[in-house]
């Protein structure tokens, strides 16, 4: 099938090209006069293309009924703000002048940002990926008028070269195409969508879980890095969800191999150049198998999903450098990431000035002259600064004079002097000029912010976390959620905006559950409860079972597709699984654990044939197929509640849910868990109830007893 789409699409556009295409200079980047129609659009993305000469059209019904008047494809271009090859294909072809004439004379163009529109940008990238065996940003699709694509690309040079086709020589001969052989590419576009369409059946059983989660972390196990964590060779991507998988498998069995790969690819990762030694905060991904050298972009999801991995990890292990490295990319969030609203921004470039990492990177030369003689010699040493620049160029492969601070092959040394050294560079590295910041908050990414730092509030008993923790879980409450639980994707502007898929809810749960624990404000395990509510009363697939990526009064696309496998970013699905099965143990609620069990149901076919790709499903699978804990803590205040979570949190126990109460909340309490309601403080101590594999324990009255008791948990 694969095969005959290429035939049909991409085969019948490229007959003919010339192999020996010259590459034309497109000179210096021209000033352009141009205002199109992005000027009026909120996104940082789309306000970036806002000049170009290219007649751009934001996603919407002027430009599809603009298509059909003119009889045009529409040439449809995703990417977003903090993407480095979109600025690329931006400046060689967007803001050329005869390649916009090109565009405008054959397509009606529209620009997409896929941070606000994911339900669009995962319909389009299914495409690209069917169509060419790869995927990523900028995506590049042609289209019908009626949105079913028949080309599909990512990067396009301007010209032809190293074998890929350029703007140039693509453009006349789609348009041609397209009024020749139009047939053809209507015939090609009807298979893809209808390919687009096919749902594999849900099956009738859960797949054998223990089967399922040794396969998954021994594909793990065979692909690892031994030398340099991580599970490929290059590019290298932190998917933390991973870890958490090793670290929760190897909890449960007491094999230690399984965390062990975890904590060394969070070392190798903390030590690489894909960590910001000066300003925190971890670069999107490694272009080498070292971890040396990043793609520098910094993304809020990869922040929250990395910061509950080191929180775990230090849990496990006690080991500083995890503390650390989590409590720095909590500093780093809340210095340079964190809205006045207490919400979080998407991200930052990896640009500045137009060259990838001139932010980040240091020559020797300029070390020298910033630092005293002793400072300077003490950094060069610990992170491996060269005069000839340990910062190679991706494309040559030389190094360029520069260097990206990093610890491979040595320890990091948290060391007074250090620090010293650290704070009077990043004084410095103020004063340039700063990648730019994509300040629109979103809803899903938040839900994982929130997550992470309230876990951390609670494995490091800070109170300033918490406090953020707390600012978090309320703009969400107050500002995202409608009263009948239905949320919106984007605020900018102190305005929200676009309707939320399925993300925005998985994940805002997620974050909610969490805030519950760590805060005790009834209000978020409510609103948690609210917007699952709704999730799954307008997102479920009725016939297939699962969650489909849009809500039910969502604009209609080409497909309605659902998603389980968990890439960059866990799928929603396997997020809602493990929201299920907490909410279940949390209200004592039966109902959420059997549709949980009916998403996995749905995708049983999916999971036994590549454990491996669902990894934070595995982690839900995990919370099933293990030993789970229901916790109930009563007392007078939360103080006093706080002082008995405190020890519990100092433990690894993944697989528990904790129920705070207090006089103050008991009420609200007992109507989203009615069972809370005769769980009382004995002889006016705080008491805890601990419930074990559907078995509950003698209640416990004092901190000594509850010490003794969480030795024997597992």
């Amino acid at each position: 099938m694969k095969n005959q789409l290429l035939l049909r699409s991409l085969t019948i556009l490229m007959l003919g090209l010339l192999a020996n295409a010259q590459a034309k200079d497109l000179g210096e980047q021209r000033i352009s006069t141009h205002t199109n129609k992005l000027i009026s659009e909120k996104s940082p993305y789309l306000i970036q293309h806002a000049h170009n000469p290219v007649d751009w059209y934001p996603w919407g019904e002027e430009a599809f009924q603009k298509a059909k008047k003119e009889d045009k494809p529409i040439f449809l271009s995703i990417g977003y703000a903090t993407c480095h090859w979109c600025h690329v294909m931006a400046h060689e072809s967007f803001e050329n002048e005869d390649i916009a004439a090109l565009m405008n004379d054959a397509f009606v163009n529209v620009k997409l940002d896929r941070e606000e529109r994911p339900d669009i940008d995962n319909i389009y990238m299914s495409v690209v990926q069917m169509m060419t065996g790869s995927g990523g940003w900028p995506m590049s699709i042609v289209m019908t008028p009626d949105k079913k694509p028949f080309f599909a690309a990512t990067y396009i040079p301007p010209t032809s070269r190293w074998g890929r086709l350029g703007m140039t020589e693509l453009i006349p001969k789609i348009k041609d195409a397209w009024k020749n052989r139009r047939k053809e590419l209507l015939a090609s576009s009807e298979e893809i969508v209808q390919r687009l369409q096919t749902i594999i059946p849900a099956s009738d059983e859960l797949p054998d879980l223990g089967k399922v989660l040794t396969s998954a972390v021994n594909g793990l196990k065979e692909s690892f890095d031994e030398q340099n964590g991580g599970f490929s060779t290059k590019p290298k991507f932190p998917t933390p969800h991973n870890l958490l998988l090793l670290m929760r498998y190897s909890q449960r069995t007491g094999d230690k191999d399984y965390q062990e790969m975890a904590f060394t690819t969070l070392r190798k990762m903390r030590g690489g150049g894909v960590y910001d030694h000066i300003g925190f905060g971890f670069h999107r991904y490694s272009t080498d198998e070292k971890w040396l050298l990043p793609h520098f972009e910094k993304m809020l999801y990869d922040q929250a999903l990395l910061l509950m991995a080191y929180t775990e990890a230090y849990q496990i292990t006690g080991e500083q450098l995890f503390k650390d490295t989590a409590l720095e990319i909590i500093t780093y969030v809340l210095r340079d990431m964190t809205d006045p609203s207490g919400a979080f921004y998407c991200a930052e470039d990896a640009d500045s000035e137009g060259v990838e990492g001139k932010f980040y990177v240091w020559s020797d030369r300029e070390l020298a002259q910033v630092l005293t003689a002793s400072q300077y010699t003490l950094f060069k040493s610990t992170y491996h600064i060269t005069t000839t620049g340990n910062f190679h160029d991706e494309a040559t492969g030389k190094p360029g004079g520069e260097n990206i601070p990093h610890c491979i092959g040595t320890a990091v040394i948290p060391s007074p002097e250090l620090e010293t050294i650290r704070q009077k560079l990043f004084t410095h590295r103020k004063k340039r000029i700063h990648p730019l910041k994509d300040d629109k908050v979103i809803t899903d990414w938040n839900g994982l912010m929130l997550a992470g730092l309230s876990q951390a509030a609670r494995v490091f008993n800070d109170s300033t976390i918490r406090a953020a923790a707390d600012k978090a879980a309320g703009f969400i409450t107050n500002n995202m959620v409608a009263a009948n639980g239905k949320l919106q994707h984007l605020y900018k502007d102190q305005e929200t905006s676009i309707i939320g898929t399925v993300d925005d809810y998985a994940f805002s749960v997620f974050g909610l559950i969490e805030a519950y624990q760590t805060t005790g404000k009834v209000v978020y395990l409510k609103t948690a409860i609210k917007i699952n509510s709704y999730l799954l009363a307008n997102f479920w697939d009725k016939k297939h079972g699962g969650l489909f990526i849009t809500d039910e009064s969502a604009e209609k696309l080409i497909s309605r597709p659902k998603e389980i496998y968990d890439g960059a970013i866990p799928s929603a699905n396997s997020v809602s699984v493990l929201n299920l099965l907490k909410l279940s143990r949390l209200t004592g609620k039966s109902e959420y654990e059997d549709r949980a069990n009916d998403i996995v149901k749905a995708f049983t076919r999916h999971i036994e044939q590549h454990p491996q790709g669902y990894t934070q499903l595995m982690n839900a699978l995990e919370f099933a197929h293990g030993t789970s804990y229901e916790i109930v803590v009563v007392g007078k205040n939360h103080q006093t509640v706080s002082e008995y979570t405190a020890l519990l949190d100092e433990v690894f126990l993944p697989n528990k849910v904790v129920l705070l109460k207090t006089p103050e909340t008991s009420s609200e309490l007992a109507t989203v868990a009615e069972y809370s309601e005769n769980l009382k403080m004995i002889n006016g101590q705080t008491t805890v109830y601990i419930c074990k594999g559907f078995t509950c324990d003698a209640p416990i009255t004092s901190l000594d007893e509850l010490k003794k008791k969480i030795l024997t948990l597992k």
